[in-house]
This record gives C-alpha cells, sequence and structure tokens, in this order.
C-alpha cells in the first residue's frame, strides 16, 4: 500500500512539474478577406447592348504588398513605416482579392476575361478586346491617432488596345480611395480597406465604360 501511495505522488508531481514548464500553444493568426461581395448572380455571358470584353490582367506589386500580411502605418509617429499585424492576415495574397473584387464589379456589366482567354474570343469575333492592367501602390491601414485610422487604397489602372504591332497606351488613371476604420484595430483595417476596395472597382467600372 506504501509503495502504491508513493508511486501515485510521484506520478502527480511529474504531471504537475509538466503542466508548469509547458509552452503555451502558439496562438493562429485570424484570416480575413472581402466579405462574400453583392448578392447578385451574375449571367455566365453579358446580355445584350452591355459593354464590350476586357482582359484583366494580374494586378502587380511590390514585394510588400504582394503577400498574406495585413499592414498597418503609425502615421502619428512614423508614417514611412509599414508594419504587418502579428495575428491578422488576409486568406490570400492581397493582389488576388482585389483582382477578384474588380473581377466580380466588372463582370456585371461586360465579359472579362484572363489575358490567356483574349485568343479565343479573337478568333470568333475577330478582333482582341482591351487590357485592363492595374498596379497597386498603397494598402493599409493608415492610423493618424492611437484611436482613429482609416484604409488606405492607392493604384494605377492603364487601358491598352491590343494591335498587331503590339498593345497602344489609351488611358492611364490614378485611384486613391481613403474609408474610415470603425475600429482602431485589424477588423476595422479589413473592414475599412475591404470598403476601399469596392469604392475603387465602382469607380473604374465608371471609369471604362467613359472611354470611347
Amino acid at each position: 500500500m506504501k509503495n502504491l501511495l508513493r508511486i501515485a505522488l510521484l506520478a502527480a508531481a511529474a504531471a504537475l512539474a509538466g503542466c508548469a514548464v509547458a509552452p503555451d500553444k502558439p496562438q493562429r493568426a485570424t484570416q480575413y478577406d472581402f466579405g462574400p461581395g453583392p448578392a447578385v448572380a451574375l449571367a455566365a455571358a453579358a446580355p445584350a447592348g452591355s459593354q464590350a470584353p476586357i482582359a484583366l490582367s494580374d494586378i502587380d506589386a511590390n514585394s510588400a504588398l504582394d503577400g498574406t500580411p495585413l499592414l498597418y502605418r503609425l502615421g502619428y509617429a512614423d508614417d514611412h513605416q509599414v508594419r504587418p499585424y502579428a495575428h491578422a492576415r488576409w486568406s490570400a495574397p492581397v493582389p488576388q482579392l482585389i483582382r477578384q473584387r474588380l473581377r466580380e464589379r466588372l463582370a456585371q456589366e461586360r465579359p472579362v476575361l484572363d489575358l490567356g482567354d483574349s485568343s479565343g474570343l479573337a478568333r470568333s469575333r475577330g478582333t482582341l478586346p482591351r487590357t485592363l492592367r492595374l498596379q497597386l501602390e498603397e494598402f493599409s491601414q493608415v492610423f493618424g491617432s492611437p484611436a482613429q485610422s482609416e484604409g488606405l487604397l492607392r493604384l494605377r489602372a492603364t487601358l491598352t488596345d491590343n494591335m498587331p504591332a503590339g498593345e497602344r497606351l489609351l488611358a492611364q488613371r490614378s485611384v486613391v480611395v481613403r474609408r474610415p476604420a470603425p475600429t482602431p484595430d485589424a477588423a476595422g483595417g479589413v473592414r475599412a480597406l475591404a470598403a476601399a476596395v469596392d469604392a475603387a472597382s465602382e469607380e473604374i467600372a465608371q471609369w471604362l465604360r467613359q472611354q470611347p
């Protein structure tokens, strides 16, 4: 009986010691995207009278923006330094998320093709669609004070015509959108940046309609 009691006490002490030295489990980063978008069913093909087809290229971005970190700047301290949230990330690289959201918006009124798909359309209609190229220049949550921030999106849109000799520049536009964050944290930054992307997509759609 004494031996059994001694073994039980040793086992309990070992268990307590193990609990004391066991490291905490690493906290997994919360993943975000831009939300489900408008609850509108898009037709597989654009209806008659819609806008002309367009080829949408991949979005170019520098190495800081071409990834999944959710970035912020402390404008009241040093707005030249971009910082990533430790426990918040995008569900996919930022250029992919923005391109998908823009594609959904443009597809509401015109066929949107990848660059590799445009050759098939050319064979069927005898001409290549125009190409929309985008350069992402800024995509971050900017804090004006510890309690106030906004989502800042800045990109450059370039529209080109596909000619036998190559692409010809038709128009170019800088798009800058700021949207206030509802809360001064990662979740608030996500909502502000998602709203900025939707506003930029609408602006680009309107700009494309104005092109002759």
